[in-house]
């Protein structure tokens, strides 16, 4: 999923697959829990949502039953730098209202422009070095307002092992079949994430585990 040229029928199977991993590992939650944590402590009339690395908008459609569910008003943005992966999603996202899709390099200094109140990222920051992580999450605090949500994989040996079983026996696409295992390589152990917090300056934070090995990281601006 690092390929920016990744398109067509590839990209299609391979985020149908991804969609229902996340969905029957109950991995969404994670975002949508830190959420209501954050909108809890600092209750608005609205909220300016930026998902970063939105891919094909699957956590902007969670997102959005959750704000319907609890009655939150919210406009929810997606940045993703592959312009194929954005029409897409512009398409499965066609009847949501109040949602923005852009096309951006989060390392750009266009990514500060526009201040939101929320940033969140799923699956998405362990795509990084721990350097390139420190200055996403930098960029991340100047754009927010009132915090950011992260929600990624816990580096563990059986989550290794599962996916790599689950993926061989049921996945259609080569992609989902090379990334998912190697996404669990490359995630976080506890001390990774409070090493590289430390280092992009951040102090309000809480670091929790949860169900099906995963890190929800809430820092409060």
């Amino acid at each position: 999923m690092d390929d920016l040229e990744c398109s067509g029928e590839e990209l299609a199977q391979t985020l149908k697959e991804l969609k229902t991993i996340n969905k029957w590992l109950g991995g969404n939650e994670v975002t949508t829990n830190g959420l209501s944590k954050l909108i809890k402590a600092r209750p608005q009339s609205d909220y300016w949502i930026s998902d970063i690395g939105c891919g094909g908008g699957d956590m902007i459609r969670v997102m959005a039953k959750w704000a319907a569910k609890n009655q939150t008003n919210v406009h929810l943005e997606g940045i993703d730098a592959n312009p194929n992966i954005i029409e897409l999603a512009k398409i499965r996202l066609k009847d949501l209202k109040n949602v923005t899709l852009t096309v951006q390099n989060i390392f750009s200094p266009a990514f500060l422009d526009h201040k939101v109140d929320i940033c969140t990222c799923t699956l998405f920051t362990h795509h990084f070095t721990d350097s390139e992580l420190v200055s996403l999450l930098k960029g991340m605090k100047s754009k927010s307002k009132l915090g950011i949500v992260i929600n990624d994989l816990h580096r563990n040996p059986i989550a290794y092992s599962s996916i790599k079983l689950l993926t061989k026996l049921f996945s259609k696409s080569p992609m989902v079949q090379n990334d998912a295992p190697l996404s669990v390589l490359r995630a976080f152990s506890k001390a990774d994430w409070i090493k590289i917090l430390s280092k992009a300056e951040i102090k309000d934070f809480q670091l929790s585990w949860h169900w099906a090995f995963r890190w929800q990281v809430i820092i409060r601006l």
